[in-house]
């Protein structure tokens, strides 16, 4: 059997005002700069909710774009996967974002980016990762 790992998680904004549509933009340009699943990039636009561009008043505070899939055992990879997430947060407007990495035989990571200010910046770098780890089940012997 193939050694599946699964990646999902959330990069959270806050909800923009009417006023701040271009922060919209700015995210959803970035995210349509990703290649298509079919050149079997790490990150792809299709793995992503790709924020619409008209302000939605359906949002309370925070703006969740969520993402998600399944790689053949990325971890072996994951620096590579891990250097693409951060470039592309570097072009984004976000507070905080969470990442998940479940694999088969290292258990569950997750790493999560927050801010240094209120919010990051376009270009600015101001970035700062954590990265927890969890292993569900007992040896066997």
């Amino acid at each position: 059997m193939d050694q599946e790992s699964i990646v999902y998680g959330c990069i959270k904004d806050s909800a923009p005002l009417p006023s701040e549509s271009q922060r919209l933009l700015v995210n959803r340009d970035a995210m349509l700069t990703l290649p298509h699943a079919d050149d079997w990039p790490f990150l792809s636009q299709e793995m992503f909710s790709i924020p619409q561009i008209e302000y939605r008043h359906g949002h309370y505070q925070t703006e969740v774009m969520h993402f998600g899939a399944s790689y053949k055992a990325v971890e072996y990879e994951w620096e590579s996967w891990l250097a693409q997430f951060e470039d592309l947060l570097s072009r984004m407007f976000w507070v905080s974002a969470t990442v998940h990495l479940e694999t088969e035989l290292c258990g569950t990571h997750t790493f999560t980016w927050e801010s240094n200010g209120s919010c990051h910046v376009p270009g600015s770098g101001d970035m700062q990762v954590r990265c927890e780890w969890s292993h569900e089940g007992g040896f066997r012997y």
